[in-house]
């Protein structure tokens, strides 16, 4: 379980890093 979640917070942090990257781009 421990590391399913991990897999989950580092899907996180690579989808908010797209979703910022692509704002930014927007701006």
């Amino acid at each position: 379980e421990r590391r399913d979640e991990r897999y989950g917070l580092a899907t996180l942090c690579v989808g908010g890093g797209m979703g910022i990257a692509t704002v930014v781009e927007r701006l």
